[in-house]
């Protein structure tokens, strides 16, 4: 890891401060993005004198190119871009409007598309690289009515990184696009949530954004296309539509 230099997009806080500041601790140059600039500088500080930061909004496409430019001028590549920037929703889908629908959507989804297509370049110059989607359990099984928008952009999400992952295999087999998928995480994710929400931390079945981190590392460290951040989710996947019904 310790020649490394891996761009984690959602840095400032939660899930993205503490994957940075776990791939700093083994030895990885980390790269900061977010909005809030003390914050990011709070996360650095943790992180070590190696650690850059970057002030951008990755949901507009111009930020993310400049994000991608300065990193490689301040220290010569990127090796791992990591989509970690998102935000949730409380809303059923009764209650759904379009604006909603285009905040999930600009958020989760095209923030991540930017981040791809903008390193994507670099990557096959370089004849490699790796990309790893943060996406959600939810993702998988909508099984939470009230995160309804957020639940489709997450799937969303899954189907262009899988697209991406076929797209690049014949023709750039080293450039490796990874999901990682979380459950509800100990963060301030529900509170920061569209129109609010629980906070995550008071729910049942919660993980550390350390233990999330932890997943994270070793997938960068040992890549693979698809991981899940508890072991027996992919069986709750399973079993979740068998008991829709659904046929295999």
């Amino acid at each position: 890891m310790s020649d490394r230099i891996v761009v984690i997009t959602g840095a400032s806080s939660g899930i993205g401060a503490v994957v940075a500041e776990e791939l700093a601790r083994r030895g990885a140059t980390v790269v900061l993005v977010a909005r809030r600039e003390e914050a990011l500088r709070t996360v650095a500080q943790r992180c070590g004198p190696r650690a850059q930061v970057i002030v951008a909004d990755v949901t507009h496409r111009d930020q993310v190119k400049r994000v991608v430019n300065e990193t490689i001028k301040r220290v010569g590549r990127i090796d791992v871009w990591v989509n970690n920037a998102g935000q949730g929703i409380t809303r059923p889908v009764s209650e759904l409007t379009g604006e909603d629908i285009d905040q999930m959507m600009t958020v989760n989804v095209k923030s991540a598309l930017y981040g791809m297509q903008e390193v994507l370049p670099h990557f096959k110059s370089r004849g490699g690289g790796q990309i790893v989607n943060v996406s959600s359990m939810l993702g998988r099984i909508p099984y939470v009515a009230t995160r309804s928008a957020y639940n489709g952009a997450k799937h969303f999400l899954n189907a262009i990184t899988a697209n991406l992952r076929e797209e690049l295999s014949s023709t750039h087999p080293n450039i490796m696009v990874t999901l990682v998928s979380p459950g509800v995480v100990r963060t301030d994710f529900g509170l920061n949530a569209l129109h609010g929400g629980p906070d995550s931390r008071q729910l049942p079945n919660s993980q550390s954004a350390e233990e999330v981190a932890a997943v994270m590392a070793d997938v960068i460290e040992r890549p693979r296309p698809d991981v899940y951040t508890r072991a027996g989710w992919h069986q709750r996947v399973v079993d979740y539509y068998q008991a829709t019904g659904a046929d295999p």
